[in-house]
């Protein structure tokens, strides 16, 4: 063949190269739309959550936002998963797609957690041990309901509750919750001439109405009637110093906000949440006037597979009566970890608490966490000023270290020890024991 008919035979192959590639094109372009079609088309038939033994599908429902009839979207998909993992009785929930012909079947698989579980609750710091017997369910009738009955002995004094809270009932945005309790305590009220012990017991009925904002916002308010009995401790040496006994009934009405932005996986926790309440309490004793806003808030942020880093800010001011008896105290199980049993009281707070839980152990059943952490508090002292809360040598710092056990099979299951010591003064230091993480 000459030169000139290889050329002509090469073009000839180059156009229908050309032609063979476009008509490839087309076709592959044809088939991928086509595909997209059918997948535009395909929409929500069913969704099934799998796994459930406690768990109502009815309850569950209520937390996504994926629906019949639609189309499924990952991020969507996402979104429901992480909220079905905040719900106390889901430890874990992850999905799945099945599809057949046009229909697509959601599947949200569930491994649940037990949530019933006896209460064997103690903790102490010195001179002041306490423990509690009961039961409670934080999924009572799988339906998110939380119930709960103890009996209560703190300095060798008895005391109990009962407590019930349905945060959405029957699908709706609003709730209920209701108490009965009795609590019984030795307290230390302070006096100019010094510290006076008295047997305090509280008796109180309440009631509360609860709406939701979606899923992350809710408002609280309601009211409690109380009865407050201060009878003085026969073992001390002041007994002449304050009232010999006090009973004072009061009522109580309340409004809380909560913004709640947590995410949880397991015992880790993800996220933003705080809460503002006002209270007002009017004593029929002397027909005074009590009021107390308070605000708390709580910081989380995953630091690598393992790192748990934990914020809390709480803040708090009320009527400033130069009284014995007034509402914030300086505590052990409350916030400074080692000060003690109720070593001061306050009409305003100021306290930050900080710690880093980092896992050393993560089995399937069990996990064991080390902690390291710092507590700041600052308190007005009765009839003081308020700029008390912002001087540096009225502030109380204990840094500490401690461990948590935890029973990963039962919701909330968490045995906390921990040592804290006061950097100011090295002499002040103690071991707070207790279930559950700090906050």
């Amino acid at each position: 063949m000459t030169y000139k008919g290889k050329g002509l035979v090469m073009m000839s192959y180059r156009k229908w190269e050309k032609s063979i590639l476009i008509i490839a094109l087309i076709s592959i372009s044809f088939a991928v739309g086509l595909l997209a079609q059918n997948d535009i088309n395909k929409k929500t038939t069913s969704i099934i959550f799998d796994g459930l033994e406690k768990n109502k599908e009815s309850y569950l429902s209520q937390f996504i936002k994926s629906k019949i009839n639609t189309h499924p979207s990952d991020s969507l998909l996402l979104q429901d998963v992480q909220r079905l993992k905040n719900i106390p009785g889901v430890g874990n929930a992850t999905y799945h797609l099945d599809t057949i012909d046009q229909s697509i079947t959601i599947v949200f698989q569930i491994d649940e957690v037990k949530t019933f579980l006896p209460i064997v609750n103690f903790g102490g710091v010195k001179n002041n041990v306490w423990f509690q017997l009961g039961f409670y369910d934080s999924n009572w009738r799988g339906n998110g309901s939380f119930l709960s009955a103890n009996y209560h002995n703190r300095d060798s004094r008895h005391g109990g509750q009962i407590y019930y809270r349905a945060s959405r009932i029957k699908g709706t945005d609003w709730g209920i919750s209701a108490t009965l309790n009795k609590w019984a305590s030795i307290e230390p009220l302070f006096f100019s001439e010094g510290t006076v012990n008295y047997d305090y017991t509280n008796h109180e009925a309440g009631l509360t109405v609860i709406k939701q904002f979606g899923f992350r916002h809710q408002l609280e308010f309601g009211g409690t009637y109380f009865v407050e009995k201060y009878e003085k401790n026969k073992n001390q040496p002041l007994n002449s110093v304050g009232p010999t006994s006090l009973v004072q009934p009061k009522y109580l009405s309340k409004i809380e906000y909560t913004s709640n932005f947590l995410d949880y996986h397991f015992f880790y926790l993800k996220g933003l949440y705080w809460k503002a309440g006002l209270q007002n309490v009017y004593s029929t004793l002397d027909q005074s006037w009590f009021h107390s806003l308070q605000f708390s808030g709580k910081y989380f942020s995953r630091i690598g597979k393992k790192g748990n880093l934990c914020v809390r800010f709480q803040m708090g001011i009320a009527t400033n009566t130069n009284s014995p008896f007034a509402p914030f105290v300086v505590d052990s199980h409350v916030n400074l970890r080692g000060v003690g049993n109720r070593i001061a009281r306050g009409t305003a707070q100021l306290i930050i608490n900080s710690e880093y839980r980092t896992t050393v152990r993560d089995a399937k059943k069990w996990a064991v966490q080390t902690v390291s952490f710092i507590d700041i508090g600052a308190w007005r002292t009765p009839g003081g000023d308020l700029e008390e809360l912002f001087d540096t040598p009225q502030f109380k710092q204990f840094i500490g270290t401690g461990l948590r056990f935890i029973y990963k099979e039962i919701y909330g299951t968490i045995l906390r020890i921990d040592y804290g010591i006061n950097i100011q003064n090295i002499n002040q230091h103690g071991i707070v024991v207790g279930f559950g993480q700090y906050f």
